[in-house]
């Protein structure tokens, strides 16, 4: 009996000792194209500053980065995944069927989406309303009558004289990204409530009515651009006529060949999305795979690299991409929670 006791501890040993090899020594994170550049920075001041190797980062939108961060526990998997939305309950309950069960979230700060188009283009005023009407799929027929039709507009006078003559074309993310989400849900859904009759349909029918407000026009006019935000930029310094939707870090990135939009009369500026006058602005997360701490080395270490006043703070160097900070006392708050790994108990 002892002798078959020593075996197993022998076998579990070696076990052991096999799934510590295979483990790896650099942290990965996955997830959100906006997010993409700030855990980038932190990622590169991380690995200039410690013993610890530069964490790899992926750019595979926040709809992708849930997908293979709720795919288990492992190596195999992420330890992070960034996203510019919330973790949406159908993603918690799949991270739990699968065993990842130990969940810390960090909101990490604001970010607005803007609609720009190339420096020389022309200017457009655009409210949420014009917005709706461009790129939803039904929308309210222009003889009147409260009566939805599929989108007839193909050019942005069609909708208001005061914009532009020319076709609609807004090269925009895929359904997996969280700034289609984002902007989808605020802008226009937002445009859909400024019809009173499309509004009263919440209360009669949300599943219908959320149909009406957040579904994207597949006709041509909103052109899927994938997640990479600087292939937009570059898109639509190639052609004027064309708008293009991304998060404010990128149009800050990039302001030497992109300008953004009004919208409702309010410029897409660090304090208007700071101040919430913006009306087109959302939160950016990261979340952490509990399980992986004190396995993949560091993980303790980035978090607390990221949470750094000098780091996400009003004067840290994520600002300087185009970071909104949190206010003083939620940011005081959510470092505590974050180094503490505080465990997400619900979404």
């Amino acid at each position: 009996m002892r002798f078959k006791t020593v075996a197993i501890a022998a076998i579990a040993t070696i076990a052991a000792t096999a799934t510590a090899a295979q483990a790896r020594d650099q942290i990965r994170i996955v997830g959100s194209s906006t997010v993409f550049p700030f855990s980038t920075t932190v990622a590169e001041q991380f690995g200039k500053t410690t013993n610890f190797r530069t964490p790899i980062v992926e750019s595979t939108g926040s709809g992708g980065g849930m997908k293979l961060f709720c795919s288990g526990v492992g190596a195999d998997t992420p330890d992070i995944t960034n996203a510019s939305r919330r973790m949406k309950s159908s993603e918690f309950e799949k991270c739990q069927e699968a065993g990842v069960s130990d969940i810390t979230e960090v909101k990490i700060g604001f970010d607005g989406i803007v609609m720009a188009n190339a420096k020389d283009a022309p200017n457009f005023a655009l409210t949420k309303r014009i917005i709706f009407l461009a790129l939803a799929k039904d929308v309210p027929d222009p003889a009147g009558g409260e009566k939805l039709i599929p989108n007839p507009y193909k050019k942005w006078s069609e909708i208001d004289a005061s914009l532009p003559d020319v076709e609609i074309e807004v090269l925009g993310p895929p359904p997996t990204s969280g700034t289609r989400d984002a902007f989808q849900e605020i802008a226009l859904e937002g445009g859909a409530k400024t019809f009173d009759w499309i509004k009263a349909m919440k209360k009669a029918d949300k599943s219908a009515y959320k149909k009406v407000a957040r579904t994207v026009r597949e006709d041509g006019p909103y052109i899927e651009a994938g997640e990479n935000d600087n292939l937009i930029v570059q898109k639509l310094a190639e052609n004027g006529n064309r708008l293009g939707i991304f998060g404010f870090s990128f149009l800050e990135e990039n302001r030497d060949k992109v300008k953004g939009n009004p919208v409702d009369g309010i410029d897409p500026t660090f304090e208007a999305i700071a101040g919430g006058e913006y009306g087109v602005s959302r939160s950016l997360f990261f979340y952490v795979k509990n399980a992986h701490r004190g396995v993949i080395p560091g993980i303790e270490e980035f978090v607390a690299e990221f949470t750094k006043e000098s780091t996400w703070g009003p004067d840290g160097y994520l600002v300087d991409k185009g970071l909104i900070p949190l206010p003083d006392a939620e940011r005081a708050e959510g470092a505590e929670k974050a180094n503490a790994f505080a465990k997400l108990p619900g979404v």
